[in-house]
């Protein structure tokens, strides 16, 4: 009787030491919270890194003698690199560990920021922005990796990737409106000498809170497939980029994206074969993954293109300066911010799916409205304004359900790879989404340059941009439905 009295306060005790370690895991220690202000000041800083210099083009080409056709090679170089390099350095991580990868790359931006600044050449700065594109593409998969393993999945994770997905858009956002402060006031070069200090402060600090991240077991690094996916993905960004620049029918444009499928395919017979696949086919095949990054792949295509056909209709439509066009994408700011600590919560209280639809639905419904845009100023703002606002609040839920969708049920060992297709997804959205708009908008106009065919190409653009928005929200509906209560078919719950 005493034995099993015993037995049942022995029972009892672990029943309450796991209630006790549960909620534990799931509390913002202090040392958690200094984790989180690292990674999300990096992850802020690189996203800033992708819009800075978009407003300080025509003054750096001025400044450093690029000709107006080679001025796109500023974005383009670093465009490249940034998507193009993505899942190979996520899967560097996991061999070498996440933690060195992070702080080396945020040591690498530093120092090619730094070169950038200081560049009197066009080789130097095209050098300089080649770096950054390097050191973006290896910190933001780590810096999401060491963002998944420091918290424990469930509450605690969805909040933090909240918070990283809002820091995200707002940094994008934040990155316009300071590349034309910075221009304005001081000179282009500040463009990149701001991401100095941020990075040395991170590369100091860094260190002594974080800790390593990398599977048990070491695994082979995947030559054949790191190749493959590497090149596939240049070609396409590179074939995008032309296509923005020169139409779809340009032979530049067409052979890269003929050499981005055709090296892609050769990446997924690579990976068939392979023992040791960078990207096993299994996790790919997992519904959560898969659609999961499609659906992160379409939210950064069109919030991200959305911004430049806005800042083509507000400088060539309504007159705005680069400065006060990026002065109004604060609003659009506030939003991201605002449905990236609502979306955590919409989350915990409802299901991820719920968050995808009903975010690509609030995005549809307000990106839909922005075709009413007149050519007048008091009445376009009063529209554009609360559209991009709440436009905004819903691209940020379905970017944090697309982080949990493509992150959850899946083991320590394979966040590398999971956060290193997330990252990619988010890299080649960005990537894409300016030069696909860019084209659908010069198709339109017929390289016309006036008021009323600027006006008429962004709304024909608008158009396509909530039209992919809502195929989103349709493949969501099909395809992540909750088919049984397990962590794969409802991630996050």
């Amino acid at each position: 009787m005493s034995a099993t009295s015993a037995e049942t306060r022995s029972s009892a005790s672990a029943t309450s030491d796991r209630a006790r370690i549960e909620p534990e895991s799931q509390r913002l220690t202090g040392r958690l919270k200094l984790v989180l202000a690292v990674l999300l000041v990096a992850q802020f800083m690189l996203a800033v890194d992708f819009s800075i210099l978009n407003v300080a083009l025509p003054a750096i080409g001025d400044g450093l003698g690029f000709s107006l056709a080679n001025l796109q090679w500023i974005a383009t170089a670093f465009a490249l690199s940034a998507a193009g390099f993505t899942l190979f350095f996520g899967r560097i991580g996991d061999l070498i560990g996440r933690k060195k990868i992070f702080i080396g790359s945020l040591a690498l931006l530093g120092l090619s920021s730094l070169a950038g600044g200081l560049a009197t050449s066009p080789e130097v700065l095209l050098a300089a922005r080649v770096a950054q594109g390097l050191a973006t593409a290896a910190a933001t998969p780590a810096g999401l990796s060491l963002l998944t393993t420091s918290f424990a999945e469930g509450p605690l994770r969805q909040k933090a990737l909240g918070i990283n997905g809002a820091l995200m858009s707002a940094g994008f956002t934040t990155g316009a409106i300071l590349g034309g402060v910075l221009t304005d006031l001081l000179s282009w070069r500040w463009a990149f000498f701001i991401n100095v200090p941020v990075a040395l402060a991170v590369v100091l600090i860094a260190p002594t809170v974080i800790k390593e991240s990398k599977p048990a077991a070491r695994p082979r690094l995947d030559l054949p497939g790191a190749l493959a996916v590497t090149l596939g993905l240049l070609g396409l960004v590179y074939g995008l980029t032309q296509a923005g620049e020169y139409g779809w029918s340009h032979p530049h444009a067409l052979l890269g994206l003929a050499a981005g499928v055709v090296f892609l395919a050769a990446f997924f017979l690579v990976e068939r074969k392979v023992a040791e696949p960078l990207v096993p086919l299994r996790t790919l095949g997992r519904r959560t993954v898969a659609w999961g990054n499609v659906l992160g792949l379409l939210a950064f295509v069109t919030e991200t293109s959305l911004v430049y056909l806005l800042t083509l209709y507000l400088q060539k439509t309504l007159g705005f300066s680069p400065l006060a066009a990026g002065v109004s994408f604060g609003v659009l700011g506030i939003g991201t911010v605002v449905g990236g600590l609502l979306a955590p919560k919409v989350i915990a209280r409802t299901s991820t799916l719920t968050a995808l639809v009903a975010g690509g639905v609030i995005q549809t419904v307000f990106t839909a409205a922005l075709l009413f845009l007149g050519t007048t100023t008091g009445a376009s703002l009063a529209l554009l304004l609360p559209a991009t606002f709440f436009g905004g609040v819903g691209n940020m839920l379905v970017i944090v359900g697309f982080m949990v969708t493509a992150t959850s049920g899946l083991p320590d060992a394979e966040q590398g790879l999971a956060t290193g297709l997330a990252s990619m997804s988010q890299q080649v959205g960005i990537t894409m989404g300016t030069p696909i708009m860019s084209a659908v908008v010069t198709a339109t106009t017929a390289g016309a340059a006036t008021a009323s065919a600027v006006h008429h190409g962004v709304t024909v653009a608008i158009a396509v941009n909530a039209a992919l928005v809502l195929l989103g929200v349709v493949l969501a509906a099909l395809f992540l439905r909750t088919r049984t209560n397990t962590p794969e078919s409802r991630p996050g719950s």
